[in-house]
């Protein structure tokens, strides 16, 4: 079985300036799967180079091996805190460990956590019409079962 340290080892020398790795799987039947991002994008370019930079350095005569090389995608959710940090000001779909959906605006990140801002309409005692409320919610990573950027066509 391919190692996760020898793929790792591989990918290393080639994340540089702020590609970045995200997800690193290899499976007990050596199917291999790299997710990279970035702080500016990832271009097709840059996940043939990683493909190429480990199909060349291991032997499928020796262990035969699948792999599969891409970026985040938008729709995928945002596991790092450097996925975070450069999606601040965009908007996000979360969902706490305790299963409360919010949807707002990431206001910061930092290694631990982040802020985000939800605006909502409620009903305040003392007026006819619901009124925008806005709240701001920190939450750690560690509470988030999932991130996700909402995409909009606006």
């Amino acid at each position: 079985m391919i190692s996760k340290d020898t793929v790792y080892k591989l990918l290393e020398e080639k994340l540089v300036d702020d590609l970045f790795l995200v997800d690193l799987t290899v499976s007990s039947s050596n199917v291999i799967t790299v997710v990279v991002d970035s702080d500016t994008s990832v271009n097709v370019d840059t996940c043939i180079e990683l493909s190429r930079q480990v199909e060349h350095n291991l032997d499928r005569e020796s262990e035969d091996f699948e792999l599969s090389v891409y970026s985040a995608g938008i729709g995928e959710p945002l596991k790092l805190a450097r996925q975070y940090a450069k999606n601040i000001g965009r908007e996000l779909d979360v969902v706490t460990s305790q299963g409360e959906k919010l949807v707002g605006t990431l206001k910061e990140a930092d290694q631990e956590g982040f802020v985000i801002e939800v605006s909502k309409k409620e009903r305040v005692e003392g007026k006819k019409k619901k009124v925008l409320v806005t709240t701001e919610h920190s939450l750690l990573y560690t509470e988030i079962k999932t991130a996700k950027v909402v995409v909009s066509f606006k």
